[in-house]
């Protein structure tokens, strides 16, 4: 019986063994486009003046290198015709800028020249209400059983505003991001909110609350609800052909990826109780 049941498991295995077969699939690869990560964020309590812009490209599915583009040429002006240039840390796509003067509700132009293209776009630096407090609940999420916490901020009445928020888990390696508006809360106190279920004693929260404009905050409904909310960052290449607001006026068709955004920001940090 011991030598019919081992023949049995040993043709089992040779019919198995045969069943398998390397598959190759192959993968269309587009072209290569430009992503221009150039978010200029103010955070409160600071001057504002050193900005850094990021240039790379898309590539292929499985590399696990982003391509950096190097030799750029890249300037934002405001309203008053003041120039702030942007220099490259050498060979590395980063361009940075030392001092950049940041003022709330003031109109900026961003111009990238890079392999003979010329890219443009315009936004407003946007206010944020400052974090005015944190709050701890141990009833919080579905179960009624998870560690939730709320940072408030009272959102002026005066205009429409919206809001990007970003919490950065201690015990999560992707930042978590969402949007909102003041819609149905204008003029009122009101709170971000954590959407990790997993917190426990001694986690620790970072809190970042962006003031944004109204087509930002469209921009980024689309990117959360495509990537969902736990994403590398709004200002990475998406997931997803995603159009921002930077338009390549030497070949239209030929569009960049990113966003070019500017938001005064509040940040707290929290340590689970």
């Amino acid at each position: 019986m011991k030598k019919v049941t081992l023949l049995i498991v040993f043709f089992i295995s040779i019919f198995f063994t045969s069943c398998e077969e390397v598959v190759d699939v192959d993968l269309d690869t587009a072209p290569p486009k430009l992503v221009i990560e150039a978010a200029i964020n103010w955070q409160k309590g600071t001057t504002g003046n050193e900005q850094t812009i990021k240039l790379t490209t898309t590539t292929g599915y499985f590399e696990n290198v982003i391509p950096t583009v190097s030799g750029a040429t890249i300037y934002i002006e405001n309203s008053h015709n003041e120039k702030f240039n942007f220099i490259e840390i050498k060979k590395t796509g980063q361009y940075v800028c030392s001092n950049f003067t940041p003022v709330i509700d003031e109109q900026y132009k961003l111009t990238v020249i890079s392999r003979g293209n010329r890219y443009i776009a315009n936004e407003t630096l946007k206010s944020v209400a400052p974090i005015t407090r944190i709050e701890q609940n141990n009833e919080g999420g579905f179960t009624g059983k998870d560690i939730e916490i709320k940072a408030f901020y009272n959102d002026p009445a005066d205009a429409d505003n919206f809001y990007l928020y970003k919490y950065v888990y201690s015990n999560k390696v992707k930042s978590s991001y969402y949007a909102d508006e003041d819609k149905f809360f204008n003029g009122n106190e009101f709170f971000s909110l954590s959407d990790d279920d997993e917190l426990k004693v001694g986690n620790e929260i970072e809190i970042t609350h962006y003031g944004i404009s109204k087509q930002y905050y469209n921009y980024m409904n689309i990117l959360v609800s495509i990537a969902g909310s736990n994403v590398g960052g709004p200002f990475q290449s998406p997931p997803a052909t995603v159009k921002g607001n930077i338009v390549n006026v030497t070949q239209k068709e030929n569009y960049p990826l990113g966003y070019f955004s500017l938001c005064e920001t509040d940040l707290a940090k929290y340590t689970i109780k």
